[in-house]
Formats: C-alpha cells, sequence, structure tokens
C-alpha cells in the first residue's frame, strides 16, 4: 500500500536517490524537454507581441520628449532593439542572444532604465511579502486540513463554509475593508507603501521593523483568502486517507492519533496540497496585482500595472518573461518532488 511504502521516510526528506532505474531518469528528462521548449514557446510569444502591437517605446519616449531632435528616433530606436534593423528573423536571433546575455532592455518610464534594474528592485518585494504569505496560508490550511478530517463534523470542520467563503471573497473587498477598519479607524497599520516616507530601504532596524509592519496588512488579506483552498483539498484527500487499510490497522494497533495521522495518513494525503504549493511558489513572482495597486505595494504587481498604463513594452515583456521562467521552473520541481515523494511514481509501468 501507499502508507506503507513510505512508512520508511518523510516525504519532505527523501533522498534525491530514491530515483530507481532509468525509468524515472527518462521521466525527468521528458519533462526537463517539455519545459525547455515550452520557454522557448514563451520567449518567441514575447518577442512578437509587442512588434504586433501599434507602436513602440521609441515612440512613448519622444511622445514624453518631444523636444528631442529627429535623429533622436534611430538612435533610441537602436538602443531599446526595438527599431526595424535588419529583417524580422535578424531581430529574433539578436533578441534571443540579448536574453542569454541577461540584456531584457530599457525601462521607458517615469526615468528610462534597464529592465533588470527596475525587475531587481521590485522581485524581492514581491517574494518577501507573497513568498511569505503563501507559505503561511499552506501551512495553516494544510494543518487545520488535516484536524478537520481526523475530527470529522466537529467545530472545525463546520467552520469551513465561512472560510470558504472568505476565499470567494475578492480580496481587493478584504483588502479594502481593512484599510478602512485598521488603517482609517483604528490608526493601528499605515495605509499603503512598502516603508515609510523619508526612509532609505537598508539593512537596519529602523527600515526593517517599517517595512515589517507596512507588509501586514497585506500578507493577512492573503492568507485570509487563500488558506481555505488549501484547507479544504487537504480536509477532502485526509477523509479518504483515513479509510484506508493500512490506517484501519494503525489504529486497531493502538497507536497514538498523533502517530497515526502525521505518520500513514497526512504524508500520503499531502502529495496534491506538495505538488499545488510549489505551483502556487511560481506564481508568487506574479504578485498580488491588485492586492499591490490597493495597497500600493512596491512590487511586481503594481510594477506591471505601471508599465501597461504607461505604454513600457520592454518592461512587460521583462516581467512576463520572468514569470514565465518562474511557473516553468516551479513546475519542473513539482514533477521532481511528486516522482521522490509518491511511491506509485517509482515504477516502470508508471510511465
Amino acid at each position: 500500500m501507499t502508507g506503507t511504502a513510505l512508512g520508511a521516510a518523510p516525504v519532505w526528506i527523501w533522498p534525491f536517490w530514491a530515483f530507481e532505474g532509468r525509468g524515472h531518469l527518462r521521466f525527468i528528462l521528458r519533462r526537463l524537454a517539455f519545459y525547455v521548449v515550452a520557454a522557448w514557446a514563451a520567449i518567441t510569444v514575447n518577442f512578437f507581441i509587442p512588434r504586433l502591437m501599434p507602436g513602440n517605446a521609441v515612440q512613448v519616449l519622444l511622445g514624453k520628449y518631444p523636444s528631442l531632435p529627429p535623429d533622436a528616433a534611430r538612435t533610441l530606436s537602436i538602443e531599446f532593439g526595438l527599431g526595424h534593423q535588419g529583417s524580422l528573423l535578424h531581430q529574433y536571433w539578436a533578441y534571443l542572444g540579448n536574453i542569454l546575455q541577461g540584456n531584457l532592455g530599457i525601462s521607458v518610464g517615469e526615468y528610462p532604465a534597464k529592465v533588470t534594474t527596475v525587475l531587481s528592485q521590485t522581485v524581492p518585494w514581491t517574494l518577501a511579502l507573497v513568498g511569505t504569505a503563501t507559505v503561511l496560508s499552506f501551512v495553516l490550511g494544510t494543518g487545520l486540513g488535516m484536524l478537520a478530517a481526523w475530527r470529522r463534523g466537529g467545530r472545525l470542520d463546520q467552520a469551513l463554509p465561512g472560510f470558504t467563503f472568505l476565499q470567494a471573497t475578492p480580496y481587493f473587498f478584504i483588502a479594502l475593508l481593512s484599510i478602512e477598519i485598521f488603517s482609517v479607524n483604528l490608526h493601528w497599520f499605515p495605509y499603503g507603501g512598502g516603508y515609510s516616507l523619508g526612509l532609505v530601504p537598508s539593512w537596519n532596524w529602523t527600515f526593517i521593523s517599517s517595512a515589517i509592519v507596512h507588509s501586514i496588512l497585506p500578507a493577512t488579506t492573503i492568507v485570509l483568502t487563500s488558506f481555505a483552498g488549501w484547507m479544504l483539498q487537504m480536509r477532502n484527500v485526509m477523509i479518504t486517507t483515513i479509510g484506508e487499510d493500512y490506517v484501519l490497522a494503525a489504529q486497531a494497533k493502538g497507536l497514538s492519533s498523533r502517530r497515526i495521522i502525521f505518520t500513514y495518513a497526512a504524508r500520503n494525503a499531502m502529495l496534491p496540497n506538495i505538488a499545488g504549493f510549489a505551483l502556487a511558489i511560481g506564481f508568487v513572482v506574479a504578485g498580488a496585482l491588485v492586492m499591490e495597486i490597493v495597497f500600493s505595494y512596491p512590487g511586481v504587481g503594481l510594477t506591471l500595472y505601471n508599465a501597461v498604463t504607461n505604454d513600457d513594452f520592454p518592461l512587460l515583456q521583462g516581467i512576463f518573461l520572468t514569470i514565465s521562467f518562474a511557473v516553468l521552473l516551479a513546475s519542473l520541481l513539482a514533477d521532481v518532488v511528486y516522482v521522490l515523494a509518491d511511491p506509485r511514481t517509482r515504477t516502470q509501468e508508471a510511465y
């Protein structure tokens, strides 16, 4: 049975030498080849979409600075790589070369800067906020799902519809409501932003404490509107797992409830959540767009919104490409984790 096969070691510390036979390696290599093709497709689509849209970054920049001389258009086209130098195929190969060199172009925002520079200033904010909130949601939802399934029909299980109602509620509404209650009326937390005005980002406690205070409401909003999904999935799978023969045998042996829950039932029931968590981590880079706009949080979501409103095509390309790579990497990680965690995949017949 599944539980017996997993009884030797927890899934979260399963060693990489657990691959048994060449079938597992072939499976991973096939998945890796698929993701390489998917990455190439993402890069290609990312190249062609801005070129199919009317206008370009040069026209946007010339519109912002009408006093520039006419020759500036050609110079800017060469600088941004969006001009019509050579054929489309030549531009495509040049774009691929820039990608391999880590050159994502130049943003034409309020102050022109390299896209990589803009991303390096915004991605850490999203990773810290949305990443932490995603982990908390996963841990809280999975833990509560275990308890709700083990004590089926109890108070926690009966409260699940209320938790799912929170998940169904748009989190921009929860965000606005939390600002009204905790910022406007109670003055417990700031209205928005990543840190207090007048501070310079640095590794000192004054700035870090300010950033933590500013992140509490956005993080709480994400947790409240997402943990119920993990809880519901864990509860449903856990209920099915509890009815398995190996769990009933463990109960008949007189083992403690704690050991039965974590050693026998939860370890197998967590497999769908583990795969979902890996994918959720990939979408962390995308940020919570509406949440970051509501709280004016300086993450990828707000940067993406500003790029759309400013017709900043190079920055849009860089953000979309970063999100695509993050999701593909997380999907590959989910496949690897599933092969390591689920013994049913460690057979030649599984492939």
